[in-house]
């Protein structure tokens, strides 16, 4: 029994080699090179320089931001400023600016006539079937009011009255070109507990007060001219002043903590989240509704009503900051090394399949070892080639050989 364990022991302590068979064949060679170089080249250059993955990343950027616009304007005649057209005023990561207001004026809680034509009718017949509707102004009544001299008239709501007419022509604000947005954003990796701002430090309020961004003269300036990050997106001021829009001001930041803390800046990018929209005529733009509530001397409530077409801005702060870091490093350069011997698996095939000779490589290559060979190295003839001198065993597979710590 102490013989079997210890044999057990002794064959699980053991190294086995593969077998090795040399090919000299220069296409076979060359495609092998080939291949080591590409495989090298990619691992070199795309894992470890681009993406740099001996370090350890961190993702979870942590970030607060803060907006403010300043500029002046005019709509429906009046000067507006920033109390005017700026929703909400809180100054946070979502903003918009109003560039065109159609207000209904002094609305009462009563009944009234529809103003759209999609409700007009010559009976109540043809307002029932409007009953129910999200569509009006206010709660379809089933009724059909007519003036005394019309053939045709509108179905009744009850609700706030007049009914709204958002058909009437406004003129936008195009001054809104000319407005700036000021963007203070700070950000945080908590891996590496890194904190930035996305203008230096040193920079002082003279010099901010002056700047305005450029991405090659001014890439720090933390203002931001309207005009130019609508055009960066490749609209124009008039057609998204009229129709409101959506912009996206994406901050990324991407930062090689290897390298001086200092080169850690953010990127600007500018888009039309909207665009998928553009040529929708379901939904075109951007546009909402909110009133403004008074009461009479004798307490009755009433509004004004607005709805406001306005560009509609979105921050949106992304990045990652990455670090030297043993263990990844070591996992790429293993499976950099890995990687390089699938050369000789692409040979391989080419020699066992598509090359002169593949059957010769085959022969070489995989040894076939049957039963009767197996019983001539247990129990070998004398002076035949399986005799081998005392300590050095055949193991009687595909070529390997045992040594003994005597040898």
């Amino acid at each position: 029994m102490a013989s079997v364990v210890w044999g057990l022991v002794a064959g699980f302590f053991t190294y086995e080699t593969t077998k090795s068979v040399v090919v000299k064949s220069w296409s076979v060679g060359i495609i092998n090179r080939i291949v080591q170089l590409l495989i090298i080249t990619y691992f070199v250059g795309w894992v470890f320089i681009h993406e740099k993955a001996y370090q350890v990343t961190d993702t979870g950027i942590e970030s607060s931001v803060m907006t403010k616009v300043k500029g002046f304007g005019y709509q429906n005649n009046r000067v507006m400023d920033v109390a005017d057209y700026v929703v909400p005023s809180q100054g946070s990561t979502m903003f918009c600016i109003l560039t065109k207001i159609i207000m209904t004026e002094n609305q009462f809680q009563g009944v009234c006539p529809e103003s759209s034509d999609k409700f007009s009718c010559d009976r109540d017949e043809n307002c029932t079937k409007w009953l129910g509707s999200n569509l009006s102004n206010g709660v379809i009544t089933g009724k059909c009011l007519k003036s005394f001299n019309e053939s045709r008239g509108h179905c009744e709501i009850e609700g706030w009255c007049p009914a709204e007419n958002d058909q009437v022509k406004i003129k936008p604000m195009l001054d809104v070109e000319n407005f700036t947005i000021f963007i203070k954003n700070s950000i945080r990796f908590p891996l590496f507990n890194v904190t930035r701002g996305n203008f230096p430090s040193t920079m002082t309020s003279a010099e901010i007060k002056k700047c305005t961004y450029h991405p090659v003269s001014a890439p720090f300036c933390p203002i931001f001219r309207v005009g130019d990050v609508l055009q960066d997106t490749g609209h124009n001021v008039s057609e998204l002043a009229a129709k409101g829009g959506e912009i996206g001001i994406n901050i990324e930041w991407k930062c090689n903590l290897d390298q001086d803390i200092e080169y850690c800046v953010p990127k600007y990018f500018f888009t039309k989240l909207d665009a998928p929209f553009a040529k929708n005529s379901i939904s075109t733009g951007y546009n909402f509704r909110f009133a403004k509530y008074f009461k009479t001397e004798n307490g009755t409530e009433f509004r004004t009503l607005h709805k406001a077409y306005a560009i509609r801005f979105d921050i949106l702060v992304t990045g990652n900051a990455g670090r030297f870091s043993t263990i990844p490093t070591l996992i790429s350069l293993v499976t950099a090394f890995t990687s390089v011997g699938l050369g000789s698996v692409l040979c391989d095939i080419i020699l066992l399949n598509f090359l002169k000779g593949a059957e010769q490589y085959k022969a070489k290559k995989f040894e076939e070892v049957t039963e009767a060979q197996i019983e001539a190295c247990i129990t070998p003839s004398p002076g035949s080639q399986l005799s081998l001198r005392p300590g050095v065993k055949s193991s009687c597979d595909s070529g390997a050989i045992s040594l003994s710590p005597s040898d």
